[in-house]
């Protein structure tokens, strides 16, 4: 139902949506955890709760953009639920080790960063993102099914397997070497410098947008790189997975921050290139000129 909702009032509405996903998937993830024999005994029960926490959280959003026939219903839960999700997860299993607190900082700094980009560019519940819109034209019989599974299920599951090597860090001894520490630090640091890339990328493509509307942004961050907000947001899951690989090693938790990479560079970026080389003539020869990320 499109309605001319205030601003105001469609961030309020939002909200209210995210808090009883919030409470759904925190019933689902009780339920699992004390309803569940099967998975008595198993190591990975618990994450595999919250997995289904997040599946069930998701579903509501989703089925709020039905009702509201506007898939960017879902678009802060990319920025929400990570930081939410390890805070809840320092709270559940009572671990509040360096580790744990460097994650924390870095995740909730950088969620703050891309829901605060998300509040500023947001225009109201009945305003849909023109990627979503486009899928509705181009696939009207299958929207559906490519709404639920490609536009709001798959980022979830990438999210999801991208947080896994944060997940585990609150698995972690507290005994370690100076060197893990050093690498343990470096990813936090990887993980705060992608994150203000990006906020510097925001603030600079939004001022010259403001100021040259219709042209190519290609000051600052945008001068040595096509996407250097995209840049900063894959850097910072593999800031995350450094952390996790300071104190653990390399092994199969690397799938996530690649399968975001793989995200971005296989269907983010080349929609965003379609749309820039459609609508602004000069972006054909910027691009000639330009790295695709920083």
């Amino acid at each position: 139902m499109k309605r001319a909702y205030s601003k105001g009032l469609s961030i309020t509405l939002i909200t209210a949506i995210y808090i009883l996903a919030g409470i759904i998937g925190w019933l689902v993830f009780h339920s699992v955890m004390h309803h569940s024999p099967s998975l008595e005994g198993w190591d990975g029960a618990e994450l595999f709760a919250l997995f289904l926490a997040d599946v069930a959280a998701t579903v509501v959003v989703w089925a709020f953009g039905l009702l509201y026939e506007n898939v960017s219903v879902y678009d802060p839960y990319w920025s929400v639920f990570p930081p939410v999700a390890f805070l809840a997860w320092a709270f559940y299993t009572g671990v509040w080790s360096l580790p744990v607190i460097l994650l924390l900082i870095a995740s909730w700094y950088w969620g703050w960063r891309l829901t605060r980009n998300w509040a500023i560019t947001f225009k109201g519940i009945a305003h849909e993102d023109w990627r979503y819109t486009k899928y509705r034209s181009l696939h009207p019989v299958l929207f559906h099914l490519v709404n639920f599974f490609g536009l709001n299920m798959v980022p979830t599951l990438v999210v999801f397997a991208a947080m896994l090597p944060g997940l585990k860090l609150y698995e972690v001894s507290n005994q370690t070497s100076v060197i893990s520490l050093v690498f343990l630090f470096f990813g936090c640091v990887v993980c705060i410098a992608s994150a203000t890339i990006q906020l510097i990328a925001d603030k600079q493509s939004h001022d010259f947008r403001a100021a040259n509307p219709g042209k190519v942004c290609n000051v600052g961050l945008w001068k040595h790189g096509r996407h250097p907000n995209y840049f900063g947001e894959i850097q910072f899951w593999w800031g995350i997975w450094i952390m996790y690989a300071a104190l653990n090693g390399i092994d199969w938790y690397i799938l996530g921050p690649i399968a975001m990479t793989a995200l971005f560079l296989g269907i983010s970026v080349p929609l965003m290139e379609h749309r820039q080389l459609a609508n602004k003539p000069g972006y054909a020869e910027y691009r000639k000129q330009t790295r695709l990320l920083i």
